[in-house]
């Protein structure tokens, strides 16, 4: 008899790539998805594999329900408002997911007496304003969260660590720095990168790529690999304890201006100039992300293969493909 595993997010940018990984394992993965919201392109290809279930992590009786179908030996929690952007614009409705959704689902295991691992991943965004002499980025750094989205991730990781120490839930805690690929949605950096090239390429837009802050820094992490390391996390990791997740190597860091060199290299578009504009620069930004994951590497054995080089092909592949196919 197989595990059962839960995925909520299955149908997000690393629930989908994380439910194909499983799959490939032979496990019995179980997915919830909203009957009116979700974004399903991104499971297409293994819809009839998964078990759905309907359900809005906002509603407690709808996550119990979903607990009491799948009855599973791991969940990994992906379901989240993850784009920084929009967070200062909808505060309560970021805590609302990303708190209060992981409260229910926390507080139904513990109603239901449920032993089994749930994963929990945080953000590298939680540390927020880090100086150059704090760097790199540990476990025990200081968090100053400079937008409302860093401040619920910070709230999620709290009460997952309260619900460990008061009720004995085993809440696998992370923290992943940037992980990039296909799928993930254009309103991101580097997504939103490749999407334009991809529409200059096709004649749809002129060549400028508009973008925010491009001298933040950080090391990124192909998500492929992350995935991997999400499944090690929860078959290897300490329950209480937290562990960072990305890439240490100093090849896998660069400034957003950096990469987006990186891609204009990867088009036979002549020349691509570069142009800062208020709409895509937040209030706030964090200048530098850079993580020691050592503490998670040295437990699992764990490391990243995959270049930032195959990261951007991969990704401006993606919306090559999808400007050709959907002229948009």
């Amino acid at each position: 008899m197989t595990e059962n595993i839960l995925i909520t997010g299955i149908t997000g940018f690393v629930g989908s790539h994380l439910a194909e990984l499983i799959l490939e394992k032979k496990y019995t993965v179980y997915g919830l998805k909203r009957w009116h919201l979700s974004k399903m392109r991104n499971v297409q290809k293994i819809m009839d594999q998964i078990e759905w279930i309907d359900c809005d992590i906002t509603d407690p009786i709808s996550v119990k329900n979903a607990l009491k179908i799948s009855n599973p030996e791991k969940i990994f929690h992906l379901g989240a408002e993850s784009f920084v952007s929009p967070s200062w614009n909808h505060p309560s409705h970021y805590m609302d997911v990303n708190y209060k959704g992981t409260v229910n689902i926390l507080e139904s295991m513990r109603e239901l007496e449920m032993k089994s691992r749930i994963l929990i991943p945080g953000s590298g965004e939680e540390y927020g304003e880090i100086h150059e002499d704090e760097l790199p980025i540990s476990e025990n750094s200081i968090l100053r969260p400079v937008n409302p989205y860093a401040v619920t991730k910070i709230a999620q990781d709290l009460i997952a660590s309260v619900y460990f120490r008061s009720y004995g839930i085993n809440v696998v805690r992370v923290r992943s720095f940037n992980h990039e690929g296909p799928r993930r949605d254009k309103v991101f950096g580097i997504p939103s990168f490749a999407y334009q090239i991809a529409r200059i390429e096709q004649g749809l837009q002129e060549p400028i790529i508009k973008t925010g802050h491009t001298g933040d820094k950080r090391n990124f992490t192909h998500i492929r690999d992350l995935v991997e390391a999400y499944w090690i996390a929860i078959e290897k990791c300490k329950p209480g304890e937290l562990y960072l997740i990305g890439s240490d190597e100093m090849e896998k860091i660069y400034t957003y201006r950096e990469i987006i060199d990186k891609l204009i290299s990867l088009s036979d578009i002549g020349k691509i100039s570069v142009k800062q504009v208020p709409e895509y620069t937040r209030p706030t930004n964090v200048p530098r992300l850079i993580g020691d994951t050592s503490k998670f590497r040295n437990l699992t054995g764990w490391k990243p293969k995959i270049s930032v080089d195959k990261i951007l092909e991969d990704t401006l592949e993606y919306w090559r493909d999808f400007v050709k196919n959907n002229h948009y």
